[in-house]
């Protein structure tokens, strides 16, 4: 357990030293606006091709993999879903409780810290983690708040999800390095060189921006934000090795990369949708900053515990 918390202390060392330039004033919110773009439309999106490109068809699609992680995640996200529908909240904010109840920050943290921490075998489930948390829960938020405000789920607004969903560059940028994987087009040695350099800013770059945007989120509706946390860093990772291990049988390896990126703490674009359509930002902002905080430890002993299975 000492050894798996101290290799995944250096990543939220990183995380913690981009609260701090952004807490005492020093790297403004404006700048780290810019570095999150650079991490999300370039770095991450280098990364996350060279890693497509290099797989076989096999290694990213999966689909007892994919069925296992989708059911238990809409487990978690039902049952987040209807304690808030008991508390009295209207369906909109009972949609965006249930994004922070399974939504981790697979792309900024799983991907660069499971791949170095479980070896690169994790490249493929981790991605298909991802791409589920996209397409399947980020379509999901949007089409339950639009749906529950104007009382119906209109063409326009599933025009909308699919275009966001193609606009979106980590899809884009793993759907190509599939293709390009799929045809067995090799990357050139130049340009995979290029890619690997512009990728390595991802994982510094994706943390220090975590860290950075933690400074400007605020612990209100404790609460609550204890409750999503537990769903979140507990209950998720939980449900996922129930269905992995006793239901569907994924072999240990895949089910452990699968369980450790189920453990991660809530995704920064929860609050930015949040935020987009007025719908409970501050409760999003202290989950974020409250699951982030508790998974220095939730997080650790996960790991430990999957990879001595």
């Amino acid at each position: 357990m000492i050894d798996i918390f101290l290799q995944t202390l250096p990543f939220f060392m990183l995380i913690a030293l981009g609260y701090g330039a952004a807490w005492t004033g020093f790297f403004p919110a404006e700048a780290n606006a810019y570095l999150s773009k650079f991490v999300f439309y370039f770095a991450l999106s280098a990364m996350l091709f060279r890693f497509s490109a290099n797989l076989a068809l096999d290694d990213v699609l999966d689909w007892p993999f994919v069925l296992a992680y989708f059911s238990a995640t809409m487990v978690v996200y039902l049952i987040a879903t209807f304690a808030a529908l008991r508390r009295g909240v209207p369906m909109t904010e009972a949609a965006v409780e249930a994004q922070c109840a399974v939504v981790g920050n697979v792309g900024f943290l799983g991907i660069p810290m499971l791949v170095l921490l479980l070896g690169e075998a994790a490249i493929g489930p981790v991605m298909m983690v991802l791409v589920v948390d996209l397409i399947v829960f980020g379509s999901l938020i949007v089409i339950l708040i639009t749906g529950a405000r104007d009382g119906r789920v209109s063409p326009r607004v599933l025009g909308a999800v699919g275009l966001g969903l193609l606009k979106n560059p980590m899809i884009v940028s793993i759907s190509l390095g599939v293709l390009a994987s799929a045809n067995h087009l090799s990357v050139p040695v130049p340009v995979n060189d290029f890619l690997t350099l512009l990728g390595a800013a991802a994982t510094p770059g994706a943390l220090f921006v975590i860290g950075a945007s933690l400074a400007s989120k605020s612990a209100e509706r404790l609460a609550v934000a204890g409750w999503l946390s537990f769903c979140k860093l507990i209950l998720h990772p939980l449900a996922v090795a129930i269905a992995a291990f006793y239901i569907f049988g994924i072999a240990p390896y895949a089910a452990g990369v699968m369980i450790a990126a189920a453990s991660l703490p809530v995704a920064g674009n929860v609050y930015i949708l949040a935020q987009h359509y007025g719908v409970a930002p501050a409760r999003v902002s202290a989950t974020i900053l409250i699951s982030t905080v508790a998974s220095v430890v939730t997080v650790s002993l996960v790991i430990a515990w999957v990879t001595s299975i």
